[in-house]
Formats: structure tokens, sequence, C-alpha cells
């Protein structure tokens, strides 16, 4: 990475960045029901907007040239820094009052993330990591669970809130519950894939999901040891990703290459 900004800095300014967004989510908590739009399988909250800025002002803050790519809203740059947030990662848990949301924020020089942190407030996890050092939660080191085979394994999923766009979907899900220990849903891509990192479940794997959901993970989750891969990507920064312990990625990978994209 170019020199200049030390990457201590780097990760200083993305946990603030976090912590900006998911505190003034978690004090609003109480407004979670004010929508901006509610779709047959998915809402958008009011609350994504202003957490979305509150990030945002820290960035132009302390980063004034650099870009930002978020699920509610960018900002182009000639920095090869791009800043990548998602305000409230598990927006329709958030709003039925579920703890199991978070703020992701990832920072990429050049398209690879360099800084990654994912804030679950209600949970009280930080979760950080940087490149060529071990991922941390609450400032302890992580690593993935040391499950040896998938009929052993806990498996987390999500599905496309276009349902038509993945018309294999429940298929999947068959067949990940009738090879998999068990499967969860549990609605946040960034907390599932750190769960991953922190050995509480064996795997993530998503057909549909966005690059501001997994960004920050992502990079958690191979600093803390997991294997990671991003197998598809289609337009609008929507991608086929997944994440397990390195035993069982292989037979996870080939489970899930039936079904294509």
């Amino acid at each position: 990475m170019k020199k200049g900004i030390a990457l201590d800095d780097l990760l200083d300014g993305a946990v603030e960045v976090a912590r900006a967004a998911g505190r003034h989510a978690l004090r609003n908590r109480h407004r979670r029901g004010e929508t901006d739009a509610v779709h047959a399988h998915d809402v958008k909250l009011v609350l994504d907007r202003e957490c979305q800025r509150r990030a945002a002002a820290v960035v132009a803050r302390r980063y004034p040239a650099h870009g930002i790519l978020g699920e509610e809203g960018s900002r182009a740059s000639r920095s090869p820094y791009r800043w990548v947030i998602d305000p409230i990662d598990g927006t329709v848990n958030f709003h039925h009052g579920l703890p199991q949301w978070c703020t992701s924020v990832a920072l990429e020089y050049r398209g690879a993330a360099v800084v990654g942190v994912v804030y679950a407030p209600e949970l009280d996890d930080l979760y950080t990591a940087v490149q060529e050092r071990p991922a941390l939660c609450n400032g302890a080191a992580i690593k993935p669970a040391e499950t040896r085979s998938l009929s052993q394994a806990l498996i987390c999923t999500g599905h496309s809130k276009d349902i038509e766009a993945d018309p294999n979907g429940f298929r999947r899900m068959e067949t990940l519950c009738r090879n998999a220990r068990k499967v969860r849903m549990m609605g946040a891509a960034a907390l599932d894939i750190c769960h991953v990192a922190r050995g509480r479940v064996d795997g993530y794997f998503e057909t549909r999901i966005y690059h501001w959901d997994i960004a920050a993970a992502q990079l958690i989750a191979r600093q803390a040891g997991a294997q990671t891969e991003v197998l598809a990507r289609f337009g609008g920064e929507c991608l086929q990703f997944m994440a397990a312990t390195p035993p069982v990625f292989p037979a996870l990978r080939a489970l899930m290459d039936p079904f294509g994209s």
C-alpha cells in the first residue's frame, strides 16, 4: 500500500466511522418504525440514510479526498482510497427489534480492502482487521472453528429479497439442510461472516449479496484464518460469496456449484 497514511490511523478512522453510524442507530432504536420504503421482502429506514450521513461526515472530516461507496449513496473521487459503508446491515432485523445487526466499514486501496471494521452495537462486539495482522474482536485475536467436515458444520446463508432473481434458492436451502448439521438464516451478512471468523459458525454462503455487505467482513475472515471467495459478480455491486473454515470450504463450494448463479 502507498506510504503516507499509517494503517493504525486508518483503522482508528474506520472505527470512528463505524461507531458514528452504529451508535446513532442504537440511540434511535425507538424510531425503527420510520420507513422510507417497504417492499415485499425488504424495508428501507429513515435511519439507514441518517447513519450513512453520520459515517460520511467522519470520512469527510478525517480524509476529505477519499471516495465513498455506500448502500445509501456514494461519492466519487480520484483518490486511490475508497470507503465502503453499510450503515445498518440487517435492516429488517433492526426494524423488528432483533439485536442481530451491525455497521460495516471497509477501506479499500486501489480496489483491495486494507482495513475492515464490523460494529454490532447491541451485541457490544467490535470486529477489526488490517492487512498482515490477526483479526480481532474487542481487542482479542479470533480464529475459525476446527470443524472438519460439512456434516458437522453449522452454515449461515441468506436469500435474495428478489426471489425471482434466485430461482434455485429453495432447492439450495434444501441441499444445505440435508448435508450440513444445521443451517441458519440470521439476516446480517457481515455478522454471519464475522461469526465464521470467530468460530461460532463454520461457513457462510449467499448467491446474491452486495459488496458493501461483505467488504469489511471478508478481510476480517481472511485475517482470522478463514477461506473466502467471490464466486460470481453481477451488475450493481451484486455478487455471489462464500466463506468457511478451511476444512469445510471445499465441500461447501462443491455442494453449491451445481446450482450456479
